[in-house]
Protein backbone atom coordinates (compact mmCIF):
# COMPACT_ATOMS: atom_id res chain seq x y z
CA UNK A 1 0.00 0.00 0.00
CA UNK A 2 1.25 3.21 -1.05
CA UNK A 3 2.57 5.78 2.21
CA UNK A 4 0.46 8.96 3.25
CA UNK A 5 3.07 11.33 1.34
CA UNK A 6 2.87 9.43 -2.06
CA UNK A 7 -1.18 10.38 -1.47
CA UNK A 8 -0.01 13.98 -0.24
CA UNK A 9 2.22 14.70 -3.08
CA UNK A 10 -0.91 14.34 -5.78
CA UNK A 11 -3.22 16.66 -3.30
CA UNK A 12 -5.59 13.14 -2.99
CA UNK A 13 -6.01 12.60 0.57
CA UNK A 14 -9.24 10.91 0.03
CA UNK A 15 -7.84 7.94 -2.08
CA UNK A 16 -5.46 7.09 1.17
CA UNK A 17 -8.12 6.84 3.14
CA UNK A 18 -10.68 5.06 0.79
CA UNK A 19 -7.50 2.28 0.29
CA UNK A 20 -6.69 1.51 4.09
CA UNK A 21 -10.65 1.77 5.39
CA UNK A 22 -10.94 -1.62 4.55
CA UNK A 23 -8.51 -3.15 6.77
CA UNK A 24 -7.31 -2.29 10.21
CA UNK A 25 -3.96 -1.05 11.51
CA UNK A 26 -1.81 -3.75 13.18
CA UNK A 27 -0.07 -2.61 16.35
CA UNK A 28 3.35 -2.46 14.34
CA UNK A 29 1.40 0.03 12.06
CA UNK A 30 0.11 2.03 14.71
CA UNK A 31 3.42 2.21 16.83
CA UNK A 32 1.29 1.81 19.54
CA UNK A 33 1.98 -1.60 21.72
CA UNK A 34 -1.04 -3.60 23.32
CA UNK A 35 -3.63 -1.53 21.44
CA UNK A 36 -5.21 -4.56 19.76
CA UNK A 37 -7.09 -6.40 22.33
CA UNK A 38 -9.01 -9.59 22.13
CA UNK A 39 -12.93 -9.25 22.74
CA UNK A 40 -14.80 -11.93 24.16
CA UNK A 41 -18.84 -10.84 24.33
CA UNK A 42 -17.95 -6.70 24.32
CA UNK A 43 -15.32 -7.15 26.50
CA UNK A 44 -11.40 -6.42 25.69
CA UNK A 45 -8.92 -8.50 27.14
CA UNK A 46 -5.20 -7.19 27.37
CA UNK A 47 -2.94 -9.39 25.43
CA UNK A 48 0.09 -9.69 27.67
CA UNK A 49 -2.32 -11.08 30.26
CA UNK A 50 -2.75 -15.27 30.94
CA UNK A 51 -5.98 -16.50 29.52
CA UNK A 52 -6.72 -17.71 33.39
CA UNK A 53 -6.68 -13.92 34.52
CA UNK A 54 -7.89 -12.17 31.36
CA UNK A 55 -10.96 -13.81 31.62
CA UNK A 56 -11.71 -12.13 34.67
CA UNK A 57 -11.79 -8.95 33.64
CA UNK A 58 -15.52 -10.23 32.24
CA UNK A 59 -18.21 -8.85 35.25
CA UNK A 60 -19.47 -12.45 36.24
CA UNK A 61 -16.15 -14.72 36.10
CA UNK A 62 -13.49 -15.06 38.70
CA UNK A 63 -11.13 -16.96 39.09
CA UNK A 64 -13.11 -20.79 39.67
CA UNK A 65 -14.86 -20.09 36.75
CA UNK A 66 -12.12 -19.03 34.72
CA UNK A 67 -10.27 -22.51 35.52
CA UNK A 68 -13.71 -24.39 34.97
CA UNK A 69 -13.82 -22.11 31.64
CA UNK A 70 -10.43 -23.10 30.51
CA UNK A 71 -10.77 -26.86 31.32
CA UNK A 72 -13.91 -27.42 29.63
CA UNK A 73 -12.91 -26.10 26.99
CA UNK A 74 -9.66 -27.80 26.31
CA UNK A 75 -7.18 -24.06 25.95
CA UNK A 76 -3.72 -24.56 27.57
CA UNK A 77 -3.76 -21.82 30.43
CA UNK A 78 -0.19 -20.44 30.39
CA UNK A 79 -1.09 -19.22 26.71
CA UNK A 80 -1.64 -15.23 26.74
CA UNK A 81 -4.40 -14.25 25.03
CA UNK A 82 -2.68 -12.61 22.34
CA UNK A 83 -1.42 -16.54 21.44
CA UNK A 84 -4.99 -17.21 21.29
CA UNK A 85 -6.04 -18.27 18.07
CA UNK A 86 -9.68 -17.43 16.53
CA UNK A 87 -11.18 -20.91 17.16
CA UNK A 88 -10.00 -21.38 20.63
CA UNK A 89 -11.40 -17.23 21.30
CA UNK A 90 -14.53 -18.82 19.67
CA UNK A 91 -15.20 -21.90 22.36
CA UNK A 92 -14.30 -19.71 24.70
CA UNK A 93 -16.88 -17.39 24.03
CA UNK A 94 -19.61 -19.99 23.21
CA UNK A 95 -18.95 -22.03 26.87
CA UNK A 96 -19.14 -18.16 28.61
CA UNK A 97 -22.45 -17.53 26.40
CA UNK A 98 -23.95 -20.98 27.48
CA UNK A 99 -23.10 -21.79 31.24
CA UNK A 100 -22.92 -17.92 32.58
CA UNK A 101 -24.81 -15.06 32.92
CA UNK A 102 -22.38 -12.10 32.19
CA UNK A 103 -21.93 -8.19 32.12
CA UNK A 104 -25.21 -6.86 31.73
CA UNK A 105 -27.70 -9.21 31.90
CA UNK A 106 -25.77 -10.09 35.21
CA UNK A 107 -25.94 -6.24 36.21
CA UNK A 108 -29.84 -6.73 35.16
CA UNK A 109 -30.20 -9.78 37.68
CA UNK A 110 -28.62 -8.65 40.55
CA UNK A 111 -30.58 -4.84 40.09
CA UNK A 112 -34.11 -6.33 39.92
CA UNK A 113 -33.16 -8.71 43.54
CA UNK A 114 -32.29 -5.10 45.17
CA UNK A 115 -35.40 -3.65 43.51
CA UNK A 116 -37.33 -6.74 44.82
CA UNK A 117 -36.09 -6.50 48.23
CA UNK A 118 -36.77 -2.81 48.41
CA UNK A 119 -40.45 -3.62 47.05
CA UNK A 120 -41.62 -6.42 49.12
CA UNK A 121 -40.42 -3.80 52.31
CA UNK A 122 -37.73 -6.66 54.10
CA UNK A 123 -34.96 -5.83 55.77
CA UNK A 124 -32.52 -6.58 53.53
CA UNK A 125 -34.60 -4.00 50.96
CA UNK A 126 -34.47 -1.65 54.00
CA UNK A 127 -30.70 -1.56 54.42
CA UNK A 128 -30.44 -0.78 50.72
CA UNK A 129 -33.06 1.67 50.84
CA UNK A 130 -30.51 3.69 53.61
CA UNK A 131 -27.74 2.54 52.29
CA UNK A 132 -26.25 1.19 54.96
CA UNK A 133 -24.31 -2.16 55.67
CA UNK A 134 -26.86 -5.04 54.75
CA UNK A 135 -25.25 -8.13 56.31
CA UNK A 136 -25.26 -7.43 59.37
CA UNK A 137 -22.12 -5.44 59.74
CA UNK A 138 -21.60 -2.90 62.48
CA UNK A 139 -22.43 0.91 61.64
CA UNK A 140 -21.39 2.65 65.00
CA UNK A 141 -17.66 2.78 64.01
CA UNK A 142 -17.32 2.16 60.45
CA UNK A 143 -19.33 1.08 57.47
CA UNK A 144 -17.54 4.33 56.06
CA UNK A 145 -17.91 2.96 52.31
CA UNK A 146 -22.22 2.91 52.54
CA UNK A 147 -22.69 5.80 55.03
CA UNK A 148 -20.06 8.22 53.17
CA UNK A 149 -18.23 10.98 54.74
CA UNK A 150 -18.56 11.67 58.57
CA UNK A 151 -21.39 14.25 59.36
CA UNK A 152 -19.15 15.80 62.52
CA UNK A 153 -22.01 16.95 65.35
CA UNK A 154 -20.09 19.08 67.50
CA UNK A 155 -20.86 21.58 70.41
CA UNK A 156 -19.37 25.65 70.03
CA UNK A 157 -17.77 26.49 73.35
CA UNK A 158 -17.74 29.98 72.72
CA UNK A 159 -20.68 32.09 73.83
CA UNK A 160 -20.79 34.70 71.35
CA UNK A 161 -20.41 32.82 68.22
CA UNK A 162 -22.78 30.47 69.46
CA UNK A 163 -25.47 33.71 69.95
CA UNK A 164 -24.55 35.10 66.57
CA UNK A 165 -25.23 31.63 64.92
CA UNK A 166 -28.20 31.07 66.36
CA UNK A 167 -29.55 34.53 65.37
CA UNK A 168 -28.57 33.93 62.14
CA UNK A 169 -30.98 30.78 62.13
CA UNK A 170 -33.92 32.98 63.59
CA UNK A 171 -33.69 35.67 61.49
CA UNK A 172 -32.83 34.25 57.73
CA UNK A 173 -32.69 37.74 56.08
Amino acid sequence: MPAMQDYQEKGDCAGYLQESAGRSKTQAETGLRGVVMARILGVEIPNEKKVKVGLTYIYGIGKGCAERIIKATGVDAEKRIKELNEEELGRIAAFVQQNFKIEGDLRREIGANIARLIEINSYRGSRHRRSLPVRGQRTRTNARTRKGPRKTVGVIRDKTTRKALKQKDENPE
